[in-house]
């Protein structure tokens, strides 16, 4: 009997699992609670098919009901279960103490961001001391070619899961050949450097991202700061990309990656 490859998808069925998986990234997308006869019509399903998963996921604290309405919605199980031992939950807790010092050595504030599925979230952040100061929210996603963040983490993906990542991307597949071998160029560029200091799609913003990471590991992380114009460090981009250099470093060191040197980039 032929052996499924290891990089290739089971070919078998598991019915009552794809049931089961469907209802919770169902309900891990939608905002307001879904009724039976509300996720039977989303899945494409009837409510005799999805009953009994329901039950069960109900039954083993995954869904809850309200008792008015009928509605589900997911409980905190499978966040609890997410940080038992999360990747992410161990690089936030490296990240923490040196994304302070650099918030405070910077008065401006940080953000820490990884790739999952092909777009950029955010998973740490520290404000700054200015009283006007710019905010991400920890959580948000944006697609990874349009942030500076995104486009530093893509730049340090391996040539063939960079191309595998443009070949599928809409946005890219919808630019000029001509903008297309651009965003190459800026990508080679930014992987030379280890950074991108580039004018944010927001006005009178520019943003500084480095790479979190080393050559013998990759990237693991981004780490940015978005600069208001005007603002405390107007002028200084370069001193400020040193500063978040050595945080960065700080944050590899934290995570056993190896001995990586304070400023990483060239000056």
């Amino acid at each position: 009997m032929k052996r499924d490859s290891p990089r290739t998808p089971p070919s078998y069925q598991v019915p009552a699992l794809d049931k089961g998986l469907d209802i919770l990234e169902l309900l891990a997308a939608t905002r307001k609670p879904q009724t039976l006869a509300d996720m039977a019509r989303e899945l494409d399903r009837t409510s005799s098919e999805l009953f009994r998963m329901v039950a069960a996921l109900e039954k083993r604290d995954y869904l809850l009901r309200d008792a008015a309405t009928g509605a589900y919605r997911l409980s905190m199980k499978l966040y609890e279960m997410s940080h038992t031992h999360s990747p992410v939950e161990t690089l936030v807790r490296a990240a923490r103490g040196p994304m302070r010092e650099l918030a405070d050595a910077t008065r401006e504030s940080c953000h820490l961001s990884v790739l999952e599925r092909g777009r950029l979230v955010v998973v740490a952040e520290e404000p700054g001391a200015e009283r006007v100061r710019l905010s991400v929210e920890v959580g948000s996603t944006a697609p990874a070619l349009d942030a500076a963040s995104g486009r530093v983490l893509l730049a340090h993906l391996r040539p063939t899961e960079l191309s595998d990542f443009l070949a599928q991307d809409p946005s890219y597949a919808g630019l000029s050949r001509r903008k297309q071998a651009r965003v190459r160029n800026e990508l080679e560029q930014i992987l030379t450097d280890g950074y991108t200091i580039t004018p944010s799609a927001y006005r009178f913003i520019t943003d500084i991202a480095v790479i979190v990471g080393l050559p013998e590991v990759g990237a693991v992380a981004c780490l940015a700061i978005p600069r208001l114009a005007g603002g405390v460090n107007d002028g200084k981009e370069q001193q400020v990309r040193k500063l978040m250099q050595r945080c960065a470093a700080r944050v590899c060191r934290e995570l056993r990656l190896s001995s990586a040197r304070p400023d990483s980039g060239p000056a």
